[in-house]
């Protein structure tokens, strides 16, 4: 039997567009839409070859639904900005790809897809319905069915609703599908239905009565508030009735001969992948042209998850994994590592905390579509036997450490914490495809899982798949051996593809090159090296400042209930919203999203100007804050072997190329109180030793100078002159030997307000002035720094055009709501787009100069350490004997890592701690 496969190419359109990331392309062009649509319909001729095909779209304009009620579809917003210019091109796509369109004027896709399939009914051809719309249901029966190909993204297979398939997942049969809507109604076409009747109360009428006819005869009969309902709604329900039933009588131009397969426009699908940027297909049209209509990739297996993803079929689909449980197989694949161009290596473990992670098995891959996982210690009940622990390990050991075979992973720096705790020497590192991805798209998710979806097209297996969640997980070395190898092996794999794909797009681009090779890969090695030093923290200390700051807490508890005249959980808004707001009268002056008036710290900062008890709230809030995340949690944190702090820093998480801190996060500790003053007085130096703390001055001024190229500006700065004094001077007018403290104070505001793009609002609520004034100051700065000005305005034109800024280095800084309809967002987009550049600057500049220093120190053979990056700052723990070398050489390389229009200015500090060393 022939069969018919017709697409709703309306009901994919919105699902992908929603589905799909704000992919674009070079010109900032919206893509992610019609890259979603083309992959389903490149993979559904796949997975369901059809004698004939269409793929059907709803027209613009009225149909005669809008004729029988004017509010049909009333509900809808409005189509979404970015997604109106991908229809156009979305069509030219399809109709190269030699898929039949259909767009017919004044009928619904819904009405031409059923006159197509009773028209194929009549000519004994199977028909087979792509859609997510539950309402083509009622056509299914047992020549017709429905297949929904984006049901979940993490299904294995699609929805396929047969005549059992409708019974099973709506209760009913499809000859009683329209019955069923018409009770339910449906909202997404605004069509009521019959008034708190949902699918259960549907469905158990339907089966009692038998239809809808038969629930309409016997509506006196049906009791409670739905009987009465259903009676208010029976004038009602027959327009409901013709709104719902799909009309399979309209009249369309197209037969099924029309429909046969085309073949594809190649010339025209090579003109949109390149002007969309979708390399993997491009690149497939150079190979010998398929058959007509059919695509050129291979099908993925089912055990690839692939079927159905919303991405480029790039990956390699054909799959060889072995387990490596025998002497043989060991010696087989040592042989392929030691003579591999490129080796992909994964460890897995018992735990994410690299420093503790014990290994249970590790997996390779030399080429696309072959890997391997040698377990080692999957210890469940009647777990096979895998090859000795240690013997193992000091076979593989040397060509873990040959720097002469090249090694790529994703966040290898993870692995080679695995492989140290070992006594393993993980060399060779070349590339991460974790950095790849962060340098090519650092406003993106970088998980393995993400960018096999993103730019493979392959769904792999997740952890929870194997290990389950919560409660019910197990550790890695629990998981049955054939899943698990599986699994190792499949990140292997396709981590040597997502290298294949990624890679290629960053070598040819000189800027992102650099980034990539000369500051994100050293830049992992370096932090290897800090996180592996640790930090020594003084315990008894920090126990002694808890107790402090508990004593601290209590005596503001007192106050607070003073202040409100009653006791109440300083920790609920709740509470703090009826003793602020109804008790004591205070105004609010922000509401949360679900309309109760606001306790945020913004709200009670402002409050606290006028009130005592917000101001006592944020003082307790910020030491409770400091007691639970530092002084009460770090001495729990100190690692029993190593009797040091050992935090872990994430160099793909921030847009700007700012190194983030976790586990525990030591960028975050609050300077501006006494107490978090106090916290880094616990960081100490061990004995015979000293800490030194080196970081740049002003620097994110300096880069604006640079890159705004104000002659002011440049001036100040080659002069060596205070720049907020210098700044003072020209807004108020005065010489510089004459600006008062409160001048300079203002001044300084200014020139860091204005480079995070602060507004004339913000400058007034942070100086306490009124608006007008402030609007004064920015109009007297930008007079006195005409530079400033124009590259901010500069800057945000790049960032409309491109999409993203970039560094003095050639970072892209992507700002994806540069172009929102939104204001709000948009005008966020934009000060963020002012000051990325200075940020990520600053943030190469860093990593440059962290390189640099541990390069000299390495190169030297100095015993001294470094021990933290926080911001711009590098900090060091120096033996006595070296500290006088250390103070002359740090600021100079420091400070010569990069040549910038101004020069840049490094400041050391010496002291027993942390603090001490400010």
């Amino acid at each position: 039997m022939k069969t018919l496969l017709l697409v709703d190419g309306s009901s994919y359109l919105y699902r992908a567009f929603h589905a799909m990331p704000d992919l674009r392309n070079k010109a900032n062009e919206p893509t992610g839409a019609i890259q979603g649509v083309l992959n389903m319909l490149r993979r559904l001729h796949k997975d369901y070859p059809a004698d004939y095909s269409a793929c059907i779209f709803d027209a613009k304009g009225k149909t005669f639904r809008d004729d029988i009620y004017p509010e049909y579809k009333a509900n809808r917003a409005a189509m979404p900005d970015d997604l109106r210019p991908q229809i156009a091109p979305l069509h030219e796509a399809i109709r190269a790809m030699g898929w039949p369109l259909i767009v017919e004027d004044g009928v619904e896709a819904d009405d031409v897809i059923g006159a197509l399939a009773k028209q194929a009914e009549r000519e004994g051809v199977r028909v087979i319905i792509s859609t997510g719309d539950k309402d083509i249901s009622q056509l299914v029966n047992e020549h017709v069915t429905v297949v929904n190909t984006m049901r979940d993204a993490f299904r294995k297979t699609d929805e396929v609703l047969d005549v059992a398939g409708v019974e099973n997942k709506f209760g009913i049969p499809p000859s009683l599908m329209i019955d069923y809507l018409v009770l339910i109604g449906d909202t997404s076409d605004n069509v009521p239905g019959v008034e708190k009747v949902g699918p259960k109360t549907a469905v158990k009428w339907l089966k009692q009565y038998g239809s809808l006819d038969n629930i309409v005869a016997h509506a006196d009969e049906i009791t409670g508030v739905v009987g009465e309902n259903l009676r208010k709604a029976l004038s009602w329900l027959p327009t409901a009735r013709e709104l719902i039933t799909i009309r399979c009588d309209v009249g369309i131009q197209e037969n099924l001969a029309d429909l046969a397969p085309q073949p594809q426009d190649r010339a025209k699908l090579a003109e949109l992948f390149d002007r969309f940027d979708f390399k993997t297909w491009r690149r497939e049209l150079d190979l010998p042209a398929a058959p007509a209509n059919m695509p050129t990739a291979t099908p993925a297996p089912a055990s690839t998850h692939a079927s159905g993803d919303l991405f480029a079929a790039a990956a390699v689909h054909s799959r060889h994994y072995e387990t490596i449980l025998t002497e043989q197989d060991l010696s087989k694949w040592l042989d392929k590592i030691s003579q591999a161009e490129l080796v992909c290596f994964d460890t897995e473990t018992t735990s994410l905390d690299p420093m503790t992670a014990k290994l249970v098995g590790m997996s390779f891959a030399t080429i696309a579509g072959e890997a391997a996982y040698l377990p080692l210690k999957h210890d469940y009940p009647g777990a096979p036997d895998q090859l000795p622990f240690e013997a193992t390990l000091a076979r593989i050991k040397p060509l873990l450490e040959n720097a002469a075979i090249k090694k790529v992973g994703q966040n290898l720096k993870y692995d080679k914490h695995v492989l140290a705790n070992l006594n393993i020497e993980l060399n060779g590192i070349t590339h991460d495809t974790l950095l790849q991805s962060y340098v090519l798209e650092s406003h993106r998710s970088h998980g393995m899982d993400d960018l096999a979806m993103r730019h493979l097209g392959v769904q792999t297996i997740t952890y929870a798949e194997i290990a389950g969640k919560g409660a019910k997980s197990v550790g890695f070395s629990q998981v049955a051996l054939e899943q698990a190898s599986e699994y190792a092996a499949e990140d292997a794999d396709i981590t040597l593809q997502l290298h294949e794909s990624l890679y290629p797009q960053i070598k040819p681009d000189a800027k992102l090159d650099f980034i990539y090779s000369q500051i994100e890969m050293p830049s992992m090695e370096i932090l290897f090296a800090i996180e592996r030093n640790g930090v020594l923290i003084d315990s008894n200390m920090l126990n002694k400042q808890s107790n402090e700051i508990g004593l601290k807490l209590m005596e503001l508890e007192r106050q607070a209930y003073e202040l409100a005249g009653q006791p109440f959980n300083l920790g609920s808004p709740k509470q703090l919203q009826e003793i602020l707001f109804d008790k004591l009268g205070i105004k609010s002056t922000k509401k949360t999203p679900s309309g109760a008036p606001s306790t945020d710290e913004d709200v009670l900062q402002e409050l606290a100007l006028d009130h005592p008890l917000p101001k006592v709230l944020l003082e307790y809030r910020g030491l409770a804050k400091l007691k639970s995340t530092y002084t009460d949690k770090l001495p729990k944190m100190i690692n029993a072997q190593t009797g040091r702090v050992h935090t872990s820093y994430n160099q793909a998480v921030a847009i700007t190329g700012r190194l983030a801190s976790s586990d525990p996060n030591l960028q975050n500790i609050p300077v501006r109180s006494t107490e978090g003053r106090r916290i880094r007085e616990a960081f100490i130096a061990p004995a015979g030793s000293v800490i030194v703390s080196a970081d740049y001055s002003q620097i994110e001024l300096r880069i604006m100078a640079h890159l705004s190229q104000d002659e002011g500006m440049l001036q100040a700065f080659a002069n060596n002159e205070d720049i907020h004094r210098a700044t003072a001077a020209e807004i108020f007018g005065v010489e510089r030997e004459a600006v008062s403290n409160e001048q300079r104070r203002y001044a300084k505001v200014i020139n860091f307000g204005l480079i995070y793009g602060m507004s004339a609002f913000g400058l007034a609520q942070n100086l306490n002035i009124e608006r007008s004034a402030a609007a004064t100051y920015i109009e007297r700065y930008f007079a006195r720094y005409p530079g400033v000005r124009q590259y901010m305005q500069n800057t945000r034109e790049i960032a409309k055009q491109n999409g993203y800024v970039e560094t003095y280095f050639g970072r892209r800084l992507w700002v994806p709501e540069i172009n929102s309809p939104n204001g709000m967002r948009r005008a966020g987009a934009e000060r963020a787009a002012i000051n990325a550049p200075m940020q990520g600057t600053a943030a190469d500049l860093i990593k440059l100069a962290m390189i640099a220093v541990q390069n000299w120190l390495v190169s030297g053979k100095l015993a001294t350490k470094l021990i933290m990056q926080v911001h711009d700052e590098l900090v060091l723990e120096v033996p006595e004997n070296e500290l006088a070398l250390i103070k002359e050489k740090l600021p100079e390389l420091m400070q010569n890592v990069a040549k910038l229009d101004v020069p840049l200015l490094a400041e050391v500090g010496v002291g027993s701690n942390w603090e001490a060393a400010h």
